[in-house]
This record gives C-alpha cells, structure tokens and sequence, in this order.
C-alpha cells in the first residue's frame, strides 16, 4: 500500500519578508527624517515644489509588495487566472478592524498583465485568513519559479533592454537577480531552446552564489554566473584557438544596474534615511561611470545597453550618462522611450543641477574634491545628448520606489577595428577613460588570466560517445537534432559520477574557450542523475532539463496517464501497481509501465483544453510500485493549480506505526521501496 506524502507546513513567515530581527520593529517607531536629504532635494528641485509633502510622505510609508508571473512559461496565463479567479474575488471589499483594505491592483505598464501590486500591512496577511491564503499561494508559486517577488521600479530596465532569443546578454552587476531573471524569461519567451544566452556578473563572491540561488528556480541552460569587478569585465574569447584578434564576444543587450546610493530605496531601506549624505553619490560617481564605460566597450554595433541606478540623485545619473556621451561622441545615442510602457507615469531626466559637498556647501568646476563630470552639460552639448530621454521614476507617482533608467545604443560605424582589437596588455580604447581607470585596468590585466584552480569546480565537458552517455541516447531515445556535445560534468577527472550537465551550444564555445580567464560560478541543467546501477540505465533525466528533453526524445518510455491517475501521484508516495489496478484509476496506463524495466520513466498528461499547458513530468517505475519524481514544492503547486488542493494549509501527518505494523505491501516491504528509487529532489 502507498505511503501518504509528508505535506508539512512550510516556512510560516510572509512572504518577502526579511529574516533580519531588526526589521521587525513596528514601522512607525523608526524615524524617517533627514535634514540633509530634504534640503538636498528641495534644492534640486526635480518636481513642482507643490508635490513635495506628498513626495516625501510617501517616501515614508511602507512599500507595497509587487510580484510578477514568470512570462516565459507556457502557464503563466493558467496562473494569473487562478490568482484572479481564486484570490482577487476574495480580496476585493475587505474589512480588517473597521478598515476598508486595499484590493490588488494590476500595474498597468506591465506586459500581458502579469504584474501585481497589494498595498496591505504584514498584520492583515497573517491575520487575515483570504491574505494569508493568497500568501501561501505565493510561496508555493515563488519556490517553483512561477512568480518572483519584485520592486515595481526594478521591473522597469529589462523590459525597455528588449530582448530576443537570439540576443547574447550580460548583466554587469547582476545581483540578487530580480531583473537577471526577466531577462531569461525575455530568453526563453516562445521557446524552451534560444540560441542567445544570458551572463550574469557580480563582483562579491557571496552574491554570486546567491544568485544562483534565485536563478536555478528558472531551470535555463543558456545561463551563466561569473565573478568579476564589472568596472575589469574581462574579454571573453569566441573561439579557443582562434589568433584573431577581433574574435571577441561582443553582447546584442547588456543591462548596467549599477551599485548607488540607494535614496530611492527609502521606503524599503530605513537605513537610507540615517546615512543618507552627498558623499555617497560623489564617492560611487566614478565607480559607475567606469561600470557603463566598460559596458559600453562590450556592446555590439546597434545593440542596447541600459543603464539603471535606485537613486534620484543627478550626480549617479545624468551626470554620468553625460560623460559617457561626452566621451563617445556620436557612437552612442539615447534612445527615446516615451512611446514605451503606457500607463508607467514618469518623468525625464534633466539637464541641469548643483553640486555640493558633504557639507551641502556648493561646488563649482575646478573646486577641490570635484571631478568635471559632476557637473551639468554646457548648453550646446545639452542639446546634442538629449538628457530628456533618461527617464525618472519618484516614489509619489505611482505608489513605488524610486528609479532612474537609460537607454543607450551603440551606433553603427566602423570603429569596431579599433574597440574590438584584442590586446594583452590594456582595453583598446583606453585613451577615452579617465586617468584614474587607466592605471586600475593595466594593473587588473596584468594579472587577468585566471589560476587553473580559480574555479570552485572545472567545468569539463564529456565526450558525446562516452559509454554512459551512449546508454543514455539509447534507453531514452534521444534523437540527434539534440546537440550531444554539449554535456559536461564539474569534476577534475572528466568522468560522469553523479551529474551530468547541459548547456546550450553557444555557451559551451564559450566555457572552453575562457576557462583561464572566467571565474564561472555556474552554469547548465542536471540533465542526467546517477541512479541505481543494477538496472538497464543506471541515470534518470533530471525534471529540470525535461522542457529540453521532451522535444527530443522517441521512446516508449513515455507514457500517456490520465488527471485521476496525476492526482492519485501527487498524493501517494511509492503507490503499488495492483493498488492502482484495483482502484481502477488508468488502467490503460498500468499495463503499459508495468511492461517497462525498472527505471526513469515519464508521464504525458492531456489537460483537454488549448489554454491549459499538458504536463510532462518524471517517474520512478519500480518492479512493483511508481513514483512521481518531483519535488515537495512543486507536488504542492501541482496539486493546488490542477486540482484546487492547498496542501499547505493543513499539514497532512503520516500515520504511527504500531509496532510489527509497517506500510509495506505484501511482495515489498519499506526498505526495497526506499532503496530502489532515488530522491526527487537530487
């Protein structure tokens, strides 16, 4: 008989909320006042001064939470129904304490509808018991990468970056990977297979594996992590062997979310409003100039680059973007974006602004502690760089954070001879950089190649005729448009043990030709899993690569089931096959996998409806019983989304086991279940 699965309640804190004690304090006993920072930006003086109050009153309050459906998955209509028909009806007119509560909105510049705001207290959500549904609806649907939690503001850069599946991408500083994960969804919008990739930077090693974190939610092959100062992006070499010089990778779209001071982050960061002073905008002002200067070195010719901060401040943004004009003439250009994302109010950048010092004492060119690309444009070359096409988002526009983006693109002429040169020693156009940058990128060059033991694991890259791989092309019928080059396993031996990886072709030219200078962090999809090996195929397909897999595998070892036979999955663990006969739940599915050998197998599940995406899932086929191979959140999203189970609301305790009593069937006891297939969540 079938083991009821373990449905333990999850982790109980709101969702989004931060673990740090410190920010449990209630909000209204922080003080939320900065004289410098009200001064600074009364002077500045980059609305009407009649909105101030209300600018700076809602700069006090509480962000509201805003998340997003993953657009790149073929459900993502599936799950913003169930959230509109489940959970808007129940949040809409509610009462809490004699208080009317806010019902979510839609954010009406997002694309397709798939972006939602709820301005309500923490308090509601976990008293609350239709908030406190809609919470558990979200975690479950965060853990399994369907939603992601983000800022509104920040969902802003990735959408005006454009991106297509062909594009080559790169986010500079790409952590915690809110936007990093927009730009694989843009990747892989219509397509489970793009041929462009997305590398992802950070510059703190501890980041970078956060990063990783947030990411593998989205199950790409065309990803890559690194670890590098974005300012010293290393160039990365197309071909290994290649003496080109010009044979370089150069990116379609590179996004530039700089490090800044953060003041349009107060609503969220009440820090921001102790520390707050000019000297943390003059101190980064050079550090994201180099940041975009270097982007802007690895754009392609009529490829976008967009440059972003979470800062009002002019001297982290118009400044900076002035200089970058200034010094790349016209072979760069803003683009204007006022025709983009209708209903995001916002409002255009400026041309003209003070500096000061940490002392609020203003500054002027030649001053000392100043640098010239502080300060504003003159007015012809404000008329050439068309400052008006950045764009400002304030906090008081919309109920949002505040924000700053730009678009660049590259125009094309034929300077690519010169920008694209590869040379050993120093950036080929270093004579446009500052002095300061000159000196750190010679002594960064010198020292660019990377030791062999720089990466935590190698990443090597097996042979397609391997005798473990061949097994595999054969169990599961793996066709050959499927590019089998490209599996590779992070040991230093080079031989298939545990995992075996895949990444898409063009990402694996690129791992092999920069292994001595990429400090990559991470990057593929477990394809293949080390299993039992008394069996024909000692590996299983991992569900991760499954939306790459389905579409190349010819076997008998898929086999269509039914939604009673599905659900009947989710529920049980190790149900036994004459359990399931007797039950009369998919008969025509029985006799087919109990004629399969033991092993990975996979089940085809018909929804009967164009708007509902068929599921292609893995299983364990034992000699007696069957196993779905999934994890526990993904079972708990299932069995909510197809079936309206919340299997977190109520934890499902296994029964005690008297003793003698075990739930083993007759013919397999406990111990033969748990040792003939492997865990789900390996």
């Amino acid at each position: 008989m079938a083991r009821r699965k373990n449905f333990k309640k999850g982790n109980k804190k709101t969702f989004g909320a931060r673990d740090d004690s410190r920010a449990q304090k209630n909000w209204s006993e922080l003080v939320k006042e900065n004289e410098k920072w009200e001064k600074y930006y009364k002077t500045l003086a980059l609305f009407p001064g009649d909105q101030w109050d209300e600018f700076k009153k809602i700069c006090q309050a509480p962000l509201p939470l805003t998340f997003r459906i993953t657009g790149s998955r073929k459900h993502a209509g599936e799950v913003l129904d169930l959230f509109k028909e489940r959970h808007l009806p129940n949040l809409t007119n509610v009462e809490f304490e004699g208080e009317k509560i806010k019902a979510p909105v839609e954010l009406p510049w997002y694309p397709d509808h798939l972006a939602w705001q709820l301005d309500v207290p923490k308090t509601v959500i976990r008293k609350n018991e239709q908030f406190a549904k809609t919470q558990r609806f979200l975690v479950v649907e965060n853990a399994v990468g369907n939603i992601s939690r983000q800022e509104a503001v920040s969902m802003i850069p990735p959408i005006v970056l454009e991106v297509k599946p062909h594009h080559t991408v790169l986010d500079m500083c790409a952590a915690p990977g809110s936007k990093t994960a927009q730009l694989i969804e843009a990747l892989h919008k219509d397509t489970d297979e793009p041929s462009g990739f997305v590398v992802a930077n950070d510059a703190d090693a501890r980041r970078s594996h956060m990063l990783v974190h947030q990411l593998k939610r989205l199950n790409s092959a065309n990803l890559m992590v690194v670890n590098h100062d974005a300012q010293f992006f290393p160039r990365i070499r197309l071909h290994g062997n290649s003496n080109n010089k010009n044979d370089v990778l150069k990116f379609d779209r590179i996004l530039c979310d700089v490090p800044c001071s953060g003041d349009g982050t107060m609503r969220k960061n009440v820090n921001v409003w102790k520390d707050w002073n000019t000297q943390a905008g003059l101190g980064l002002h050079t550090v994201q100039l180099n940041i975009l200067n270097r982007g802007l070195h690895l754009l392609k010719n009529n490829g976008r680059l967009v440059y972003s901060t979470c800062s009002l401040n002019p001297i982290e943004n118009e400044a900076v973007v002035a200089e970058a004009l200034r010094k790349w003439g016209d072979k760069i250009r803003l683009v204007n974006c006022d025709d983009k994302l209708p209903g995001l109010i916002r409002s255009k950048g400026v041309s003209k602004w003070p500096v000061y010092d940490r002392n609020l004492a203003e500054k002027t060119k030649g001053d000392e502690g100043t640098l010239e690309s502080f300060f504003p444009p003159s007015e012809e070359e404000a008329s050439k760089f068309n400052l008006q096409n950045c764009m400002r988002v304030y906090p008081h526009q919309q109920n949002t954070g505040g924000f700053f983006i730009t678009v660049f693109e590259k125009v094309e002429d034929n300077t690519d001879a010169v920008t694209e040169k590869l040379s050993s020693e120093t950036p080929a156009v270093e004579s446009e950089e500052p002095q300061a940058k000159k000196i750190k990128v010679e002594e960064f060059q010198k020292k660019e190649r990377l030791p062999r033991d720089a990466n935590e694991e190698p990443f090597v890259f097996v042979d397609p005729q391997h005798e473990a791989l061949k097994v595999c092309w054969d169990f599961y019928g793996i066709d050959n448009i499927f590019d089998r080059n490209t599996c590779l396993v992070r040991n230093a031996t080079g031989e298939p043990t545990r995992v075996v990886y895949t990444v898409c072709p063009a990402l694996k030219d690129v791992i092999q030709a920069n292994d001595d200078r990429l400090k990559i962090i991470y990057s593929g999809v477990k394809l293949f899993v080390s299993q039992r090996s008394d069996i024909e195929c000692s590996w299983r397909i991992q569900s991760e690569s499954l939306p790459i897999m389905k579409h190349h595998m010819k076997s008998n070892r898929i086999v269509e089931a039914n939604l009673e036979m599905l659900k009947h999955l989710l529920i049980e663990s190790f149900p036994n096959f004459d359990d399931i006969r007797s039950r009369n739940i998919d008969n025509d599915f029985v006799e087919k996998m109990t004629k399969l050998s033991s092993g990975c197998a996979f089940i085809d599940v018909s929804r009967n409806d164009p708007a509902k995406e068929n599921l292609f899932l893995p299983v364990w086929k034992g000699n007696k019983c069957i196993n779905l191979m999934v994890c526990k959140e993904d079972t708990h999203e299932l069995l909510y989304r197809i079936f309206g189970i919340d299997a977190n609301a109520k934890a499902t305790p296994i029964p005690e086991e008297k003793e003698g009593e075990t739930t083993k069937s007759p013919t397999e006891t406990s111990t033969e279940i748990s040792n003939e297939a492997p865990s789900a969540a390996n």
